[in-house]
């Protein structure tokens, strides 16, 4: 690969003006996902330098307005004439889609960016952007408004003894064009760390100055640092994650395993920075070769105990309990869309698959107490495996309507358009009686439930489908769980949790809420989960009544009414002290009432959080609880 990196390595496809007109082509959609994804692509650009050696230092902040600013360390994008062009490199590269250096692998050998359209298409959605670039002993200064050149390139000597390179791009996304501008700190975040993770050494500042927050990412450690943060409140079976780094074909994988005592399994992949939440080859390459490496081990070192009858282990099996993360570097990458959810290069697979059994198979058999650890769990889970089997059969939709009826506590709503039914997740059954008839029932279904539903944190599937609570709201879902989940044959496209505003209510939330995020994720991930928000407190003077969500709320209130004389306020315990009138106007009447609907922006935050709420290790929760204590208010104890 050429060090040089000039206005020779920058190819032209065509014009940018098609951006406007289908922005949601480019980036996936105007709303808050293609927000952000404006902010990815010009990350992405920092660290394809970064990839090339030649960046270790990215800046990152977000300001009032929606302004973004990322800066670099890196060589700085061409500034020199372009030899078909006949302007500036970096005028090119910002307003001529499929205009970069990612090209030729001169440039850059792996790039993220492959598309060549990142930097442009952001130019082109943006209000302004104005680009610094420092390099050849000068700054480089060019701005842009609806995507186009509002002045000339602005050349300015470096002082002798401030020489420096790098890139400076500042942008606004234009309002008229997406639906919101409140860019979210938790998501970036997300997106800033996994860079990180997946780049040992660099190091990427973020600040949120609307808010006051800032983070610093820097990891030497790289993916193995990734993995052992993700599983730094489990037990783990074996102290040091398994690591593997191997080049074939020009390709880089990279592959980070360590596995823990729980039941749920983490994946995490990448295809050349790009996390392909959606997968692909080198993921399928991945679990073919987890499985067949383990059952071979398993089978060769006489690990399988059970009398006459074969045993197998399926990929469940082996995966049960496991913390990977796997990122492939390849030098053409062939993503679904721009949004890169999954990875469709065939070659990955075999990629994959062979170097992890030849690696995996090695390290199994230089270290044989691990092995048989991960072994053991793994047929554990095939035990397990068809008790859960028969359970699961219990509550598949197909089954229950073959049965003739749904779940007998469930009072269904008369619509049959899921896009416009409700599920109330009711606690108690004193609660679900009002709900049941202050309800609408054309579209809100209401779902008693008795007492806690199993902590499915520390239970196998087998375990979770017997437990009837848990069996009664799959059923009501009509979804499935686990490998069967299928989000579209949801009937109800708003779930709503309504629980006592006490340590009860507050512990029934958590724990449907872990059974959403570990088993149904897509619920919360496509918006369907939400929160009710009863009121604690009714206040009546004379004909007047209101109601109020907490204590700032209720003053308000009395001051309103005139103090408190004559006044008669009302604390409540529990839902079952309101009647069907007083639960309809306060939490259930669309037109008034108030949710918070759950979002999934940081999936490690949120897998951190579960975890510490509801795993084993008794310390870290109590950490968690002493920190944020301070945050919980009107919570009776």
């Amino acid at each position: 690969m050429s060090k040089e990196y000039t206005a020779k390595g920058i190819q032209v496809l065509k014009g940018l003006e098609a951006v406007r007109k289908r922005p949601a082509m480019y980036i996936g959609s105007t709303d808050i996902h293609g927000l952000h994804h404006m902010v990815y692509e010009v990350v992405d650009n920092s660290i394809d330098e970064a990839m090339a050696g030649y960046c270790d230092r990215i800046v990152v902040s977000v300001g009032s307005g929606g302004v973004v600013t990322v800066e670099d360390n890196g060589r700085g994008i061409p500034v020199d004439m372009h030899p078909t062009q006949k302007k500036p490199a970096v005028e090119v590269v910002m307003t001529m889609l499929h205009a970069g250096g990612k090209f030729d692998h001169d440039s850059y050998k792996v790039s993220g960016g492959l598309h060549g359209v990142g930097v442009s298409v952001v130019n082109a959605l943006s209000e302004w952007l104005k680009v610094e670039i420092w390099r050849d002993g000068a700054t480089h200064t060019q701005e842009y408004k609806i995507g186009n050149p509002a002045s000339s390139l602005i050349v300015v000597p470096l002082e002798k003894n401030k020489q420096k390179t790098g890139t400076k791009i500042t942008f606004r996304p234009n309002p008229e064009i997406f639906s919101t501008m409140e860019f979210s700190f938790d998501t970036i975040s997300q997106r800033l760390r996994e860079l990180a993770f997946l780049n040992k050494g660099i190091r990427i500042l973020f600040s949120d100055e609307r808010i006051g927050k800032s983070h610093e990412f820097h990891y030497e450690g790289g993916i193995v640092s990734f993995v052992s943060m993700l599983n730094e409140n489990r037990n783990v079976l074996h102290r040091s994650p398994i690591y593997i780094n191997e080049v074939k074909d020009d390709c880089v994988v990279e592959i980070a395993i360590q596995y823990n005592d729980s039941y749920v399994e983490k994946i995490f992949t990448f295809a050349n920075n790009i996390n392909t939440i959606g997968g692909g080859t080198h993921l399928s390459g991945f679990k073919t070769a987890l499985t067949r490496t383990l059952n071979n081990y398993a089978q060769n070192n006489n690990l399988f105990k059970n009398g006459k009858d074969e045993m197998t282990l399926s990929g469940d099996d082996v995966r049960e309990g496991i913390t990977a993360v796997l990122s492939v570097k390849l030098p053409e990458p062939q993503f679904e869309g721009q949004t890169k959810g999954k990875l469709g290069n065939r070659e990955m697979m075999g990629i994959v698959a062979s170097i992890l059994g030849q690696k995996l198979g090695e390290f199994l058999e230089e270290n044989p107490a691990t092995a048989k650890k991960i072994v053991k769990k793994a047929i554990d889970s095939a035990r397990a495996r068809n008790a859960a089997r028969k359970a699961k059969d219990l509550v598949r939709r197909k089954s229950i309507l073959e049965s003739g009826s749904l779940p007998g506590k469930l009072a269904d709503c008369s619509v049959k358009d899921p896009e416009h039914a409700e599920l109330f997740l009711v606690e108690g059954d004193s609660a679900g009686g009002s709900a049941k008839m202050g309800r609408d029932r054309r579209f809100q279904a209401i779902l008693p439930l008795k007492g806690k539903i199993l902590n499915v944190e520390k239970a196998r599937m087998d375990r979770i489908l017997s437990n009837e609570e848990i069996k009664t709201i799959i059923t009501a879902l009509g979804t499935g769980i686990g490998e069967d989940f299928d989000v579209s044959k949801a009937r109800y496209k708003k779930v709503i949790i309504m629980t006592d505003a006490d340590v009860d209510g507050s512990h029934i939330r958590t724990l449907i809420l872990t059974l959403f995020f570990r088993h149904m994720p897509e619920l919360i991930k496509e918006g369907h989960i939400y929160i009710a928000q009863p009121p604690l407190y009714r206040l009546k003077k004379g004909k007047k009544e209101k109601y109020a969500n907490n204590e700032e709320k209720r003053n308000e209130i009395i001051e309103e009414f005139g103090g408190e004389k004559g006044l008669y306020v009302q604390r409540y315990k529990g839902l079952g002290e309101m009647n069907p009138d007083q639960l309809w106007v306060t939490t259930m009447d669309p037109e008034r009432r108030v949710m918070r609907q759950i979002k999934l922006e940081d999936m490690v935050e949120a897998d951190r959080t579960f975890t510490i709420l509801m795993g084993e290790k008794v310390e870290p929760r109590r950490e968690f609880i002493q920190k944020n204590a301070t945050y919980v208010k009107n919570l009776d104890v």
